[in-house]
């Protein structure tokens, strides 16, 4: 095993214990709140699709306009779940003349998947 190989080990193992997960640890009041406004987003079906749609776009944004006719709803409805996503911390979005542009905030939902996801510790353990 070559050093850089070791280094990176390292690195993932040390990312893996630093991280709060909520199967190995009670959380903290403050980051409960924050981890309930994110999964309240994520617990509507038009912002999971919203979201889903974001984060499989060709390239690295989507345009509003895209996004609006995938829905029986109006542009001001999309627009407010859009909103709750961008509150929420899982995209950001920029304006260009009239329409917006919206992308994935990828470091939000690892941080999701790494809180969800058991430690290998855990695994072993449960064997």
């Amino acid at each position: 095993m070559s050093n850089q190989e070791v280094g990176a080990t390292d690195l993932q193992g040390a990312v893996a214990d630093c991280c709060p997960r909520l199967l190995k640890e009670p959380l903290e009041d403050g980051e409960s709140v924050e981890l309930a406004r994110v999964f309240k987003a994520l617990g509507d079906p038009v912002r999971l699709r919203l979201l889903s749609m974001i984060a499989t776009c060709d390239g690295d944004e989507v345009c509003v306009c895209d996004l609006t006719p995938a829905f029986d709803l109006s542009q001001p409805t999309i627009s407010h779940h859009l909103k709750l996503l961008r509150e929420a911390g899982l995209i950001s979005s920029v304006r260009r003349g009239t329409w917006v542009y919206y992308r994935l905030i990828p470091e939000t939902t690892d941080r999701l998947a790494a809180i969800l996801t058991r430690s290998m510790k855990s695994e072993e353990a449960a064997s």
